[in-house]
């Protein structure tokens, strides 16, 4: 039975070399990579590549779109294929929507988990937003994060207590966690579809 077609994606730097570890430089003209030999080995050998769900959590400075053929290990967070290739960088992933999306996070994850904010990491997301938009200085986004980690630590130790009661039931945690991820995900491709800006 064929396997069912599904986007794929690869994270790599500018310079087209993986981001997260590896070795090489991808072909970034379409053509095929070389055929991996031997075993393919999650997080050892083979060319790894994300699924829609798994992007979350492997993303970089950019995005392809990326297709395979022949051999497919399925891991949890990735896949690992014999042979690949590069089809489309994604240019609505760029320095300005990579931005935006972790203030889109962090600000969800203080309303959502911080009982009471502190001002000044709301206020560091919002210079941060504005910083993404090209509305603030690099000096006022210092500012605003240097006032946001005299208080890291303790929205840290909150975060921690909470963390550890959520934890006393694994089931409601593991439910959170991936209703999270689910939610990032969601998010994350309204901005790589281009209905976020």
């Amino acid at each position: 039975m064929a396997r069912e077609i599904e986007p794929l994606y690869k994270v790599l730097n500018e310079d087209a070399t993986p981001y997260h570890g590896g070795h090489g430089k991808w072909n970034t003209h379409g053509t095929w990579m070389p055929p991996i030999k031997g075993d393919l080995v999650p997080c050892k050998s083979g060319y790894h590549l994300c699924r829609k769900g798994d992007l979350v959590s492997w993303l970089g400075p950019v995005i392809w779109i990326a297709k395979y053929r022949g051999e497919r290990i399925d891991a949890p967070d990735k896949i690992v294929v014999r042979e690949a290739r590069l089809v489309k960088r994604l240019r609505t992933w760029n320095d300005r929507t990579a931005r935006l999306f972790a203030c889109d996070c962090a600000e969800r994850a203080i309303r959502k988990y911080v009982e009471n904010p502190d001002p000044g990491s709301v206020e560091a997301v919002r210079v941060a937003r504005l910083y993404a938009k090209g509305e603030s200085t690099k000096k006022e986004l210092a500012a605003a994060w240097a006032t946001a980690w005299v208080v890291a630590g303790d929205v840290a130790s909150a975060a921690a207590w909470a963390a550890a009661r959520a934890a006393a039931s694994a089931a409601a945690s593991a439910a959170a966690r991936d209703a999270e991820k689910d939610w990032q995900t969601r998010w994350l491709f309204e901005y790589l579809e281009g209905k976020r800006k």
